[in-house]
């Protein structure tokens, strides 16, 4: 065999070797390029040949099998209940106090532990905005309360 393949089967061994340990689809691409070149390096002995073929065939499977891989290997994010919360309001059923640890409130009909952005107290009954969710509990803020006209 002659050297440049085996430098190209070295280089396409241990290309697969780093895409097992990566599990990223980061070196697939530069593993085809190698494979191209070994194949390349028994027809044409010309090593520049082979370093264009690794680097086209590199190219080629990154543009073409890369998106497709991303769209089917990613996780896509699947909005919950929870998403639906934020910006919502609601009613205050367990008066919130930071200090106490302690408040619920109902929004959309589910009801939720609640902490209040400040520290101040917001009574049962209170109608509040959720800010965000951190861990389990909504962070909510006290809506104004409107002026009745007569």
């Amino acid at each position: 065999m002659p050297i440049p393949s085996i430098l190209w089967l070295i280089a396409l061994i241990a290309l697969l070797v780093l895409e097992a340990a990566t599990v990223g689809l980061v070196s697939l691409w530069f593993a085809l390029g190698s494979l191209a070149a070994l194949i390349t390096s028994f027809f044409v002995h010309n090593i520049w040949v082979q370093f264009g073929v690794f680097l086209a065939v590199s190219l080629v499977s990154l543009l073409i099998i890369r998106p497709l891989a991303r769209r089917y290997v990613t996780p896509k994010q699947v909005a919950t209940n929870a998403d639906r919360a934020v910006g919502a309001e609601g009613v205050v059923t367990e008066a919130i106090d930071n200090l106490k640890a302690t408040g619920q409130v109902s929004v959309k009909g589910a009801v939720w532990t609640a902490r209040a952005e400040s520290d101040a107290v917001i009574p049962v009954g209170a109608t509040i905005k959720v800010l965000r969710i951190e861990g389990v509990k909504l962070i909510v803020a006290p809506m104004p309360v409107a002026a009745h006209q007569n």
